[in-house]
């Protein structure tokens, strides 16, 4: 049996790829550039497709695109000529994959597209196909060899389309100006909806808070504090506007005489604050970078609640 190195094959194949999309990004030009115009100026979806392994990668960018406020969809070019072509509308964009350009399962899409005049982008690597020639945009890829030469089964060539169905992805998402909040209505569930959860949406209200004003005694604040079990007490002044924070580490600092004091004598001066629009991933940063546990909302210097780091535990955002 022949030698066999693992690590070997795997590097081979990593960097092989590497080079591939170093020559793919090297390449780009204007044609990106109009397929990304072309899509944002579609009032209708962008209709992915292709066979075999491009239409996996396919299925991917259409998931892609539609997660990051592109409208897309997925049509098999199989069951496109049983029909499916009717889901394919005027107003809409085709994306049509395929590495070598020929495959006949395309024709009908190819030709529905040609007959109603829908725009047809074509991600392929042979511009003089079936498919580079039907386009009206063509994206080309680098007709590079496949990572396992002897089998040449798809491995490069998909890696290419994904990383091409990526950066029109965000190419788009960055045209239209779509935030973190937008991203947030399309990924409700899971760690990746945790992250994108607001803090008034895991804050506790206004019922809730420990706050105390400036002048009262260190007794009454230590009463608050233990009643409202948030680890901290905040320091209101006279108008109500947050002026202070007081937590354990102020009480160690103040021990001898803390009774005989006032909150205001106690309290650390202009505490960490957060807006309650703020992303719980935001939140978690800063507890964090200062090692805290607790921070209060405010809108307009007044707090409208508080967050502590087992809400974003119990939110799944940690």
């Amino acid at each position: 049996m022949r030698d066999f190195d693992a690590i070997a094959v795997g590097q081979r194949v990593i960097l092989g790829e590497a080079d591939a999309l170093r020559t793919l990004s090297d390449d780009l030009g204007e044609t990106f550039t109009k397929a990304v115009e072309t899509i944002f100026n579609a009032k209708g979806r962008v209709v992915c497709t292709g066979m075999g392994k491009s239409g996996h990668v396919a299925r991917k960018i259409a998931a892609t695109l539609a997660s990051t406020g592109t409208s897309a969809m997925f049509v098999h070019p199989a069951e496109a000529s049983h029909g499916d072509l009717g889901m394919i509308g005027p107003d809409d964009v085709v994306l049509a994959l395929s590495k070598s350009g020929a495959g006949r399962e395309l024709s009908d899409t190819l030709a529905y597209a040609k007959r109603f005049s829908i725009p047809l982008i074509a991600m392929t690597a042979v511009a003089d196909s079936q498919l580079g020639r039907a386009a009206d945009t063509l994206l080309l890829l680098p007709d590079a060899p496949e990572a396992t030469a002897e089998v040449s089964a798809p491995t490069t060539s998909t890696t290419l389309q994904i990383a091409l169905g990526d950066a029109l992805a965000v190419a788009l998402l960055e045209r239209r100006g779509f935030t973190a909040s937008d991203f947030r209505v399309f990924h409700p569930g899971g760690k990746l909806g945790a992250m994108l959860s607001t803090v008034g949406d895991l804050m506790h209200g206004e019922r809730e808070l420990p706050l105390t004003p400036a002048a009262t005694t260190m007794r009454d604040a230590l009463l608050v504090m233990s009643e409202k079990r948030f680890g901290a007490v905040g320091v209101l002044d006279e108008a109500g506007r947050l002026i202070g924070l007081i937590t354990d580490g102020d009480l160690r600092r103040h021990m001898d005489g803390l009774l005989d004091h006032r909150a205001d004598e106690v309290m650390t001066r202009a505490p960490l604050t957060i807006a309650p629009h703020a992303l719980a991933a935001e939140a978690l940063k800063i507890m964090n970078e200062r090692r805290i546990t607790v921070l209060f909302v405010v809108e307009g210097d007044r707090p409208v609640g508080i967050l502590h780091v087992h809400d974003l535990l119990r939110a799944g955002v940690i």
